[in-house]
């Protein structure tokens, strides 16, 4: 039996398989790129990055759009609260006022009596505006003075009758005139007759209204008129916008906001940077040499653990010459970068330790890799996931610790202005004017969950073990 070798045309025709081809689910992505896109599925970390951006926007570009001085004082706008532009009308410079003074009346009674009527015709001089209220009244004749109140809420008694004024010891006189921090509000002024030594139970109230004004020479000197001649006694005119209010000294809150937020954010981002990386490089040579290099490092970091921070914190500022009530910005910063290093080198050392075993490691070092080479070419790299979550973790540690040690007074001081700064100058007058601590602390708040939620989700999504279960 013969067995042709010879192949015909039909043995090279394709075979026709049944299954389809294998599809890839997805394409392969890299370490970073998968790590991003799990990071866009957390909804709080996204939110926080783009708080992160505003904040940025802020900090850089927020100066130049809101071009105001945030050293600029204007003592006419003292504390003032949060408003949307307001209207003033023009008015002549201040000229003084001599309270009236009625000759027909002695200026001491003859006799102090035990019971005097209230004070009649309490009245109005002029219309009040917040340049001066001024009032008239009609004397007493037992009556050896007058205490002058003012509320800005309708008294209900007599002990309710607000913030004394002024005590006239004159029974003749019948005028005052009141020029304390005057609003554009509602204010309720209360007469007291006096003996010259004790108040009767009688008062008088008037409820008074004053019209927001501001005088011809202020114009000017804030710029709002150009030239004397472009004024117009009794004109409208438009003051600066402080959407943020004003603070005790009357300097615009929103521009102070913008400027300490470049204090604020400079600490808490430039020292975090500093002592991480010291942290990474000191970390990852005590975990690659191990054995006694790595004991004598690290009892070393544990001795910096256990140095106080405020001790050292006072000694850097006595050194470097500064005193109290001087900003100490420069020993803050050495302060942070010295003494809070120790804590990414624990870190980063766990890591190395257990990357230097791996095979790739041993393959450099065959090849001839030198130890400072390995361990900044192959192993800090393979060590960035920790890193940058530990960095998301150590900014807002930062700046809560500039914040602290501002609003005890060892920080940054007036009048640079920081949010810590800030909020302890807000504090002396939170019940009275809140915005002044309420915005700084906002701040704050809103930059320390923002960078601890942005860390949160940086831990989710470099972590390689998530990959493997998706």
């Amino acid at each position: 039996m013969t067995h042709s070798n010879e192949l015909s045309a039909t043995d090279f025709l394709p075979i026709h398989q049944e299954t389809e081809p294998e599809l890839i689910p997805r394409p392969s992505l890299s370490y970073w790129q998968d790590a991003w896109r799990r990071l866009k599925k957390n909804v709080r970390a996204i939110i926080s990055l783009y708080l992160i951006a505003a904040l940025a926007f802020f900090t850089l570009a927020g100066p130049i759009i809101w071009n105001v001085d945030p050293t600029l004082q204007d003592l006419n706008q003292i504390s003032q609260a949060p408003s949307l532009p307001k209207k003033a009308t023009l008015v002549a410079n201040y000229s003084p006022w001599s309270a009236p003074v009625d000759p027909g009346f002695p200026a001491e009674p003859d006799e102090i009596v035990d019971e005097i009527d209230p004070v009649v015709a309490f009245r109005l001089a002029e219309v009040a505006s917040t340049q001066a209220v001024r009032l008239l009244w009609e004397p007493l004749t037992d009556a050896s003075g007058y205490n002058i109140y003012r509320n800005e809420s309708k008294p209900e008694g007599f002990n309710d009758l607000g913030l004394p004024l002024a005590s006239i010891n004159a029974g003749n006189q019948i005028g005052y005139e009141d020029r304390l921090n005057l609003k554009a509000i509602t204010y309720y002024y209360s007469i007291v007759p006096t003996d010259g030594f004790d108040e009767y139970n009688q008062y008088t109230s008037l409820k008074v209204e004053p019209m927001l004004t501001i005088t011809v020479r202020e114009a000017l000197e804030r710029n709002i008129l150009e030239t004397s001649q472009d004024a117009v006694t009794g004109s409208v005119i438009t003051l600066e916008f402080h959407p943020f209010g004003t603070d005790y000294l009357g300097r615009d809150m929103l521009a102070r906001l913008m400027q300490g937020a470049r204090v604020s954010l400079f600490i808490g981002i430039v020292a975090p940077l500093l002592y991480v990386s010291i942290g990474i490089i000191y970390g990852g040579f005590a975990g690659y040499f191990g054995d006694r290099i790595d004991q004598f490092l690290m009892r070393f970091a544990d001795f910096v653990v256990a140095l106080p921070f405020l001790l050292f914190m006072i000694l850097f500022k006595i050194s470097f010459g500064i005193g109290p009530g001087e900003s100490g910005i420069l020993p803050m910063l050495l302060a942070l970068v010295l003494l809070l290093w120790p804590a990414t080198a624990r870190l980063v050392r766990g890591q190395v330790l257990q990357i230097r075993e791996q095979g790739y490691i041993e393959a450099a070092r065959i090849l001839g890799g030198k130890p400072g080479y390995l361990i900044l070419r192959h192993i800090i790299p393979n060590t960035m996931g920790v890193i940058l979550v530990t960095l998301t973790f150590a900014v807002p540690s930062a700046i809560f610790t500039e914040a602290f040690l501002s609003f005890i007074g060892m920080g940054v001081a007036p009048p640079t202005p920081s949010w810590g700064s800030m909020c302890n100058e807000g504090v002396k007058t939170m019940l009275s004017h809140p915005h002044e601590l309420f915005f700084p602390a906002l701040f704050i708040s809103i930059t320390v969950l923002a960078f601890n939620l942005l860390g949160d989700g940086l831990t989710e999504a470099l972590d390689a073990r998530m990959r493997s279960r998706e």
